[in-house]
């Protein structure tokens, strides 16, 4: 079962990266690269709910990786990890758009408090595992959604493309990025998948009263539209 939230790390460790994957994954996928200029392409092409970032990487540094991704457009929140611990990085980091700054040696449950902190602040996580969006509650836990108490049955992938567009919640979403997030940049798939899948949602949500939830932008993307968010 796909995990709701994923996590893009930058670090050349290779040791400590595979060991906050460890620690992570019952929290979250996360999908590791080894050098700046990865984490730069991974961070403007694939859908991620957050970006954890060294600074003394190969090919680029944290700091430009950051800038790039913000000059591009990407808003994904980015917690530095990093042994630079002068107050001089600190700045710099936040002024080129980090969000959050946490030196090595870490502590690993500080590193979770502050993915979740992170990861609450954009919407994308509470503590009970709930997503509100109108009158649709959907249940990550469980993988359960509920319109005003009644039972939803979705199947997988319906699931995960509601889960995906209420985290992003009066955003717009291209196919491609669900397609990315719910099937996977390397999935053989074709992307008229995903149609295939959204009118299957869609129809579920009109039998429940939630007609206009989620709107397509004809040849931009859909939204998921709530009002009184």
């Amino acid at each position: 079962m796909a995990k709701a939230i994923r996590i893009l790390l930058i670090e050349d460790d290779v040791n400590l990266a595979d060991n906050i994957v460890g620690f992570l994954e019952d929290f979250a996928d996360v999908n590791v690269v080894n050098n700046g200029l990865d984490g730069e392409f991974e961070g403007q092409e694939s859908p991620y709910d957050l970006i954890i970032s060294d600074l003394m990487l190969p090919g680029e540094n944290g700091f430009e990786v950051i800038k790039y991704l913000r000059k591009n457009g990407i808003e994904t929140p980015v917690l530095i990890l990093t042994a630079k611990s002068s107050l001089d990085d600190k700045i710099e980091g936040f002024n080129v758009g980090a969000d959050d700054y946490l030196t090595k040696p870490f502590y690993r449950e500080e590193l979770l408090v502050r993915v979740k902190a992170l990861l609450r602040r954009a919407g994308v996580y509470s503590e009970d595992n709930m997503i509100a969006v109108g009158d649709v509650l959907i249940n990550l836990e469980n993988r359960g959604v509920q319109v005003h108490g009644q039972q939803i049955k979705l199947v997988g992938k319906e699931f995960d493309i509601l889960t995906y567009l209420a985290q992003n919640k009066n955003i717009i979403v291209t196919r491609d990025q669900i397609f990315d997030r719910v099937w996977g940049i390397d999935s053989d798939t074709t992307i008229n998948v995903v149609n295939i899948y959204l009118n299957n949602l869609r129809r579920k949500l009109e039998s429940v009263g939630q007609n206009d939830l989620i709107k397509t932008l004809r040849n931009i993307g859909f939204i998921l539209e709530v009002k009184d968010a």
